[in-house]
């Protein structure tokens, strides 16, 4: 069945996602985490070819990220090893509700991803290319996204703003650039405010941004409400899964990276939104961002009326 983005069986597909890998570091507990890493590594386990681009440190923790990659079957080829900068660190923060905040160390081993003919030969033959404003915040990084973009068939932009760490300018800059935007409902309105929107609907706002960017496909998070898939002037909606939730850090990776595979593999924008939306809340009932999850476990979550034999893929 031919998908929404691209009419190749999924087994021709090919994405890949630029930017950070990290360690999620909850106090003495460290989980693998960077969003373009969650969103890669959920589009392998869903069964495409996804491959990072990021760079580590040549220290024990940059060993043990490239070995847990390599167990899971995620691909390492362009994933550097840096000789002089760190493996990156984060310390997250949870409140009582599960939500986190971040504390994001700079100047570390993915702030300086060096562009390379391997990378861009990888980013012109992919059918989308997946990058965040977080990459963006340090000039080597920077540079080599930029050089990226100009090789990208279809980017996706995870707009992912995370305080101090970005410029809204060139956040904006990279919506222009974009053929598919995602962002939650906070970005959404801050941006959509800071480029002049006079309205205060969420539709409105999406209207608005979808027109100055003139952007076909977008898709805002609305946390436990759900999201919303904007493609072209249709909207579909999910309004979100009762859930006890554990904690929320990757949940929208997984989110991004479900709804990209839906749309990739299959037609029907409101079956892609409510299985992403389902990854998502499945991810948010786990301790950490990459949970093994069946396509059954995910189906049977989203209609737990179906039969086993009836959700089988």
């Amino acid at each position: 069945m031919a998908g929404i983005l691209t009419n190749k069986p999924a087994n021709q597909i090919s994405i890949s996602c630029f930017g950070e890998v990290l360690w999620d570091c909850f106090g003495e507990d460290k989980r693998l985490g960077g969003a373009p890493l969650n969103v890669c590594w959920r589009l392998n386990a869903l069964g495409l070819n996804a491959q990072l681009i990021s760079s580590v440190g040549q220290d024990p923790l940059g060993e043990e990220i490239l070995s847990l990659m390599k167990q899971n079957k995620v691909d390492t080829t362009l994933v550097h090893s840096h000789a002089t900068k760190k493996t990156s660190e984060v310390q997250v923060t949870l409140s009582k509700s599960g939500s986190a905040s971040y504390t994001i160390f700079e100047d570390c081993a993915w702030d300086n991803i060096e562009l390379n003919n391997t990378m861009k030969q990888q980013v012109k033959a992919a059918d989308c290319f997946v990058f965040g404003s977080l990459v963006g915040r340090a000039d080597v990084s920077r540079a080599t996204l930029n050089a990226l973009l100009k090789e990208a068939k279809f980017k996706i932009f995870d707009v992912n703003l995370r305080a101090p760490y970005y410029d809204i300018t060139r956040v904006i800059e990279w919506m222009e650039q974009a053929d598919f935007i995602k962002l939650n409902d906070d970005e959404l309105y801050l941006i959509a405010k800071h480029m002049g929107s006079p309205y205060h609907s969420l539709e409105q706002n999406l209207a608005f941004i979808a027109q100055q960017t003139d952007t076909h496909f977008l898709c805002v998070t609305k946390g436990c409400h759900g999201a919303v898939l904007r493609i072209g002037e249709q909207h579909y909606y999910n309004s979100g899964y009762l859930i006890d939730v554990v904690d929320t850090v990757g949940a929208g990776d997984g989110f991004l990276g479900s709804l990209i595979y839906q749309l990739c593999v299959q037609s029907n924008p409101q079956t892609a939104i409510d299985f992403a939306c389902a990854v998502g809340a499945l991810i948010a009932q786990h301790k950490g961002a990459t949970p093994t999850l069946s396509l059954q476990e995910i189906q049977l979550f989203v209609d737990p009326t179906q039969s086993p034999a009836n959700s089988e893929q």
